[in-house]
């Protein structure tokens, strides 16, 4: 009977050990905690035991390799530990590199923590299996990994409202699987990439608030599945290529606040755009008289420019135009009647030279 006791024992500890996380990642896990310092949810309380594959909060693993997969902190989160507590999360500290001894991570997860603090630690670009990369909403310094674009499988690249400096990565464009990229408010400096357009999976792309100079690459209108470009607030000169009107997808062009000149193109108002805001800029010319019934903006705001002429009577044709914004222009002429003008408030058309007419006063 001992003997049999003893070899039940011995069975329950080696299925136990089997279906437990290794050693190794539990001590990766363990040194990544140590950089950290979560003060007030104690959401750190469950990384106890052996195991790191069951019941360690934000800690899921592979349940054939028993790796450690994903690791899902968020400071803004509908779980019952912030409910009970009645707050969002606040954490200090720093990335650790230990977080690459994690060889089979696939998602990587540390948002919205505010007070994360250092860099991304440049092991990062070494993890061959990682697919998200979420550290959004954090204090994070520095400059993004250079070898970045070795993360083949990478699908979400957010990193948005740090303090990131330095230059956007050249090796970025090697990203082939690359669908949403978020580099939002920080203080990225530099050049968009030439060869930007490589992205081809891209569906979304924001880049505002940052402090990228140059121009426009022509090679972003190449990715065929992009929907939502956001380069707002930035530091752009130069011309807007004409081949983002005949994007295919691209709903939501964002260019406002920066020192894009030239003409405005004919492609951006006979297009699949529906939301298009170039204000703030020194856009100069006329606005083309193309509109049609391909042009349906829900938002289309032209405003803080330098516009001449008159306002196009095409502008009637089109499907919807629900907001329009082209004061603080130079623009001259009757206000056209009917749709969508019946609608406008004056505020749409104040600060030109010589317009007339409802809202207006009369020409």
């Amino acid at each position: 009977m001992g003997t049999f006791l003893s070899i039940t024992l011995i069975l329950l500890a080696l299925t136990s050990a089997a279906n437990s996380c290794l050693p190794s990642d539990r001590a990766a896990l363990m040194a990544f905690k140590a950089a950290l310092h979560e003060p007030y949810l104690g959401i750190f309380n469950s990384w106890a035991g052996p195991d790191c594959c069951h019941n360690w909060y934000g800690v899921s693993c592979d349940p054939m390799t028993k790796r450690v997969a994903d690791i899902n902190l968020r400071g803004e989160s509908e779980d019952p530990i912030f409910e009970k507590a009645h707050r969002t999360g606040f954490m200090t500290g720093s990335i650790s590199p230990a977080i690459c001894r994690l060889n089979r991570l696939s998602s990587l997860t540390i948002a919205d923590w505010k007070g994360i603090s250092g860099i991304i630690p440049p092991c990062i670009a070494n993890l061959p299996f990682l697919r998200i990369l979420d550290l959004i909403g954090n204090n994070i310094t520095g400059e993004m990994p250079t070898d970045i674009g070795r993360l083949s499988r990478l699908t979400v690249l957010n990193v948005a409202d740090n303090r990131l400096t330095g230059t956007i990565p050249r090796s970025i464009t090697n990203l082939s699987s690359l669908m949403h990229l978020d580099l939002r408010s920080n203080q990225i400096s530099g050049t968009l990439p030439t060869n930007f357009g490589k992205l081809r999976m891209l569906s979304r792309a924001l880049l505002s608030r940052n402090r990228l100079t140059g121009s426009i690459p022509f090679s972003i209108s190449y990715i065929y599945r992009l929907a939502d470009l956001d380069l707002s607030f930035n530091r752009l000169s130069g011309p807007i290529p004409e081949g983002l009107g005949k994007m295919a997808v691209l709903a939501t062009l964002n260019l406002d606040g920066n020192r894009i000149s030239g003409k405005l193109p004919t492609t951006l108002l006979n297009s699949a755009i529906s939301i298009l805001n170039l204000s703030r800029n020194a856009i100069d010319g006329n606005i083309p008289d193309v509109f049609g019934p391909r042009s349906y903006f829900t938002a289309i705001d032209l405003s803080y420019n330098l516009l001449r002429g008159p306002i196009p009577k095409s502008i009637t044709a089109a499907t919807y135009i629900g907001h329009l914004d082209l004061s603080h222009n130079h623009l001259c002429g009757p206000i056209p009647v009917g749709s969508p003008f019946d609608h406008l408030e004056a505020s749409s058309f104040v600060f030109n030279d010589c317009l007339c007419g409802k809202p207006l006063r009369p020409c």
